[in-house]
């Protein structure tokens, strides 16, 4: 690690510790060559993931929008918050493990569905006719249709 002060190119590792909930390592260093003290910080990058909207813009993932969604969804429902905020994780985490950082909002919205499915069928449905925008009762009644017949088939 280059010295701040001098500008000489070695250091050594006086003192290493978590920081920031344990996002990071604060490192006290020592110069080598003008033995002045500096601290340096260790992060792992991360590379954000974005999401591609059905018009084609880009937007940073955002999960309190994702929660936001789930809450409405889940409104006057017996479902925590806890369950929620799990669930926003689980889908960030699915993601993120995949090697592709552009994501469209139509896999975040089937990924969000099949969560919702097995948490909770009002919330799934609730969701379900906002985000496929059903248009008539018709296409409505086809969607609870389906998720009866995969209920029966679970049993």
């Amino acid at each position: 690690m280059k010295c701040i002060y001098c500008g000489y190119e070695d250091s050594k590792v006086l003192d290493s510790r978590p920081a920031e909930d344990n996002q990071a390592i604060r490192r006290r260093r020592e110069c080598l060559q003008c033995s002045r003290r500096f601290t340096t910080y260790e992060r792992v990058e991360n590379v954000p993931l974005i999401v591609v909207k059905k018009d084609g813009t880009r937007d940073i993932f955002d999960r309190n929008k994702l929660l936001t969604g789930l809450l409405k969804a889940c409104e006057k429902r017996e479902i925590s918050l806890d369950t929620l905020e799990n669930t926003v994780i689980e889908i960030e985490r699915e993601f993120m493990n995949d090697s592709e950082r552009e994501i469209s909002s139509i896999k975040v919205g089937e990924k969000v569905m099949e969560k919702l499915q097995k948490i909770d069928p009002v919330a799934y449905v609730r969701f379900a006719s906002v985000y496929r925008e059903f248009k008539d009762v018709e296409t409505f009644m086809k969607e609870l249709e389906n998720l009866i017949k995969a209920r029966n088939k679970e049993e």
